[in-house]
């Protein structure tokens, strides 16, 4: 008995000096490591400015393929759309603090940014133009050629608005265009197809021929100054509703109820000025699509796809009773 009872004391020690327990400690349950978060691509759309409701569109379209792909978009904008130096300060800065991994750029010239996107090349930055197309010559020349475009036939939307004031003109009539930025490729574009659709018309006789740089303010003052001119004008084609707006202040102000006026962005207010007989059409050119489309391309490019050089969605004639 006495030899039993010794080994029921001792045999603990043993076990416990062997590294054995008749109790063995329960494991803890040892977390699994901490995923990092995900890091989001970050696309920067930058456009002329949030003052013409045609960019505030474009950003809507900008924001929808964001919520699709699960990106960071960055929207920036200079203060106007002749802010030509701004816009560049805003690419460059970009560029050289690495705060967007793709850029999809609206530029307010075809000139200015064209430095900024060769920086953004030799950085590994992609970029899609929309809109308005940077120069291709010069495009060319930097070595650029082949960069992603989007926008719309712009000639044929200048033709397809200024033919609806055409149509049913027989008796001599002056004309006078409102030009958007010159050497701005879709003003220039805009401005050919309404000569085009003006010259069709072998009554109709463009008088004057002056921009107004996409403003509404500029769009009232020029036509003012064109009137004190050519008193007789009939028909206006505006390069853009912003400008066709400030025409139509000036048009009311002075009583002139009889001159046909048609634009361009089929913007709110226009449709608006267009379901009440004070305009006759405008463009729908889908900016909203446009900035989609911009954002999407982007994506692609960080992907290494092959896209192509131009895209060109159909533009849209707004004239009475297509106007919401």
């Amino acid at each position: 008995m006495k030899l039993i009872r010794f080994l029921l004391l001792v045999m603990p020690l043993v076990l416990a000096a062997c590294g054995e327990s008749p109790h063995p400690a329960k494991q803890e349950a040892v977390a699994p490591p901490a995923q990092a978060p995900v890091k989001k691509q970050r696309i920067a759309l930058v456009m002329k400015t949030l003052t013409n409701p045609f960019f505030i569109e474009m950003e809507k379209g900008a924001r929808k393929a964001e919520a699709e792909l699960g990106i960071e978009l960055i929207v920036k904008t200079a203060a106007q759309e002749t802010s030509f130096e701004q816009q560049v300060s805003i690419v460059d800065d970009l560029i050289q603090n690495r705060l967007a991994d793709a850029l999809v750029v609206a530029p307010a010239d075809a000139y200015h940014l064209i430095p900024s996107i060769k920086q953004a090349k030799e950085a590994g930055i992609p970029v899609v133009n929309i809109d308005a197309r940077l120069d291709r010559k010069v495009l060319a020349e930097s070595g650029l050629q082949g960069m992603p475009f989007i926008s719309v036939d712009n000639e044929q939307g200048g033709y397809l608005s200024a033919r609806t004031l055409t149509e049913k003109i027989k008796s001599p009539t002056q004309a006078a265009i409102l030009e958007g930025i010159r050497d701005a490729e879709n003003a220039e574009a805009r401005k050919k197809g309404a000569l085009r659709a003006f010259a069709e018309n072998p009554a109709i006789k463009v008088v004057a021929s002056e921009t107004a740089n996409w403003k509404i303010d500029e769009g009232y003052e020029v036509t003012k100054a064109m009137f004190a001119k050519h008193p007789h004008i009939g028909l206006i084609f505006a390069a853009n509703d912003m400008m066709a707006l400030g025409a139509l202040k000036y048009l009311d102000e002075t009583g002139k109820k009889q001159v046909k006026v048609a634009g361009f962005d089929a913007l709110a207010e226009a449709r608006s000025a267009i379901d009440k007989g004070l305009m006759v059409a405008s463009i729908d050119q889908q900016a909203g699509e446009q900035g989609y489309q911009g954002v999407l391309y982007a994506m692609r490019l960080l992907k290494g796809e092959k896209l192509p050089t131009e895209t060109l969605p159909n533009v849209k004639l707004i004239k009475a009773g297509s106007a919401p």
